[in-house]
C-alpha cells in the first residue's frame, strides 16, 4: 500500500495546484493553488478499533474484505468524520463483530507513516460471548493466546497490539503503548 495520490486540483476553486513550500514560513512542500493561494494539507488517516476480551480470551474477526481477505484481525476500521476515536472504535466493533461490550481505556497508538495512518486500539470488555458479525466479517471467534493463528494475522498493527495485550495481562496491569511501525 502506498500513500494517497497527490492532489491535482484546488478544492476551493478547481484550478490546477503546484507543489511547493508555501510562502507562509512552512517548511514542507504542499499542494498550493496559484489562483486563490489555498494551501492543501494532506494528513494521516485514523484507524480505530478495540481489543475485545472475554476472560482470558480475545475476540478476532476473519476478514471478508480486501486487503487481506480471510486473515484474522481485531475489529477496526477508518474513523468517520464527526465521531470521536472511542465512538469510531465502538462502531467498528459493533459492525464487524456484532459484539456487546463495555469500552475501557486507550491501549495502543501505532504510527504507520509509510501508508499515512495512525491506528488507535482501545480495550473492550465483552459482556457476552455471542456475536453477530456484519458483512465485512466471515467469522468472529474467541481465542486463547496459545490458539491465536499468528501466521494468519492480517496486519502488523494488530499483531503488535495483541502481543502487548497478553504481555500486559501477564504483568497484571495495562499501559498505553506508543509504537512506530517503520
Amino acid at each position: 500500500m502506498t500513500l494517497r495520490t497527490p492532489i491535482k486540483h484546488c478544492r476551493n476553486c478547481g484550478a490546477s495546484v503546484v507543489y511547493r513550500v508555501p510562502d507562509d514560513g512552512d517548511t514542507h512542500e504542499r499542494a498550493v493553488c496559484p489562483a486563490c493561494d489555498t494551501i492543501h494539507y494532506e494528513n494521516p488517516l485514523n484507524v480505530v478499533g478495540t481489543v475485545p476480551y472475554w476472560g482470558e480470551q480475545v475476540l478476532l474477526c476473519k476478514r471478508n474484505i480486501e486487503p487481506r481477505w480471510g486473515k484474522w484481525t481485531l475489529p477496526a476500521g477508518f474513523m468517520e468524520l464527526a465521531e470521536t476515536t472511542i465512538e469510531g472504535a465502538a462502531r467498528e466493533t459493533h459492525e464487524e463483530a456484532g459484539a456487546q461490550f463495555e469500552m475501557e481505556g486507550l491501549f495502543t497508538v501505532l504510527s504507520v507513516p509509510r501508508v499515512g495512518q495512525v491506528h488507535l486500539f482501545y480495550r473492550a470488555r465483552l459482556l457476552s460471548d455471542r456475536f453477530d458479525p456484519g458483512h465485512e466479517t466471515i467469522e468472529a471467534r474467541l481465542f486463547n493466546e496459545e490458539d491465536i493463528p499468528w501466521e494468519e494475522i492480517s496486519f502488523r498493527t494488530v499483531r503488535e497490539t495483541l502481543l502487548r495485550f497478553f504481555e500486559d495481562r501477564r504483568k497484571g496491569h495495562f499501559e498505553v503503548h506508543n509504537i512506530d511501525i517503520v
